[in-house]
């Protein structure tokens, strides 16, 4: 019997896939913390629209002959 350590129990390096699985994901994490904090930036203005009014009136077009 062999006193050598085997050379089959090594752990395989890991794969082109493996390290874009991994890229992905830490990235995911970044948008979606990103995107909470943009939420968390303008949440409160959602349903604040008094400010929101317009600065010049129009006139509507009653008839094409008024705008041609």
């Amino acid at each position: 019997m062999s006193t050598l350590p085997s050379n089959e129990n090594r752990k395989q390096p890991a794969s082109v896939y493996t390290v874009m699985l991994l890229l992905s994901m830490l990235f995911l994490l970044i948008a979606v913390i990103a995107m909470w904090m943009e939420l968390q930036r303008w949440a409160p203005d959602y349903y604040r629209t008094n400010t929101a009014n317009p600065s010049a009136m129009v006139n509507p077009v009653t008839s094409v002959a008024d705008y041609c």
